[in-house]
């Protein structure tokens, strides 16, 4: 019995020596890195390379281990003094594709978009102006004369339609004017004009 747990648990214990432990790193994935080495996590556990700032270290190296990079490998786990300059960026190439700066540079996409965007609000404001044009010509209906705007309005007040927050609530039902003039607020609508239909 003991036999077989140690059995079974031998696979996992040398996944665990090619990186940190994940079930989906079986040799589905290990086919597809190459010799690129398993380094961490990275953003969902799968072993793949993505350069983001939210995930800074992603689960394998960028590049796949050549004799050149597995030699500088080897010296960096000496005195860092002893490496040259261009030798630490081969490391940092090797590791990572892009840096902090490369990653957060702008890139010019919000000229696409600002471009997209106006130019659906041209094409929106040319079929509006044709849409008035040629398919608006027909009169107007009747519910569109001021005189009857001011009688649905007349109605609207008879009926106290909306008393707390609405138009009845400004008007004085006593003088029959409003009590509270806004600038949005049409007319008296009572006060009879000459295209009112009796």
């Amino acid at each position: 019995m003991l036999l077989q747990v140690v059995n079974r648990m031998r696979p996992l214990q040398q996944r665990r020596l090619m990186g940190y432990f994940l079930p989906n790193r079986d040799q589905y994935w290990l086919k597809r890195i190459g010799t690129r080495e398993m380094v961490g996590y990275g953003m969902n556990g799968t072993p793949m390379y993505i350069d983001t700032v939210n995930f800074p270290f992603s689960a394998i190296r960028y590049k796949e281990t050549t004799p050149e990079i597995q030699a500088l490998y080897e010296k960096q786990k000496g005195n860092w003094k002893l490496l040259t300059k261009e030798e630490k960026k081969a490391l940092y190439r090797a590791n990572f594709c892009q840096t902090y700066s490369e990653m957060l540079a702008p890139t010019g996409e919000w000229m696409g978009v600002m471009g997209a965007g106006l130019i659906l609000s041209c094409i929106g404001v040319w079929i509006f102006i044709l849409f008035h044009l040629f398919v608006i010509k027909r009169q107007k209906p009747d519910s569109f004369k001021p005189a009857h705007k001011r009688a649905q309005l007349r109605r609207i007040i008879d009926m106290q339609a909306d008393p707390i927050l609405g138009m009845c609530a400004d008007w004085d039902y006593d003088k029959m004017e409003w009590r509270v003039k806004r600038w949005w607020y049409p007319p008296n609508p009572f006060v009879k004009c000459l295209d009112d239909q009796e």
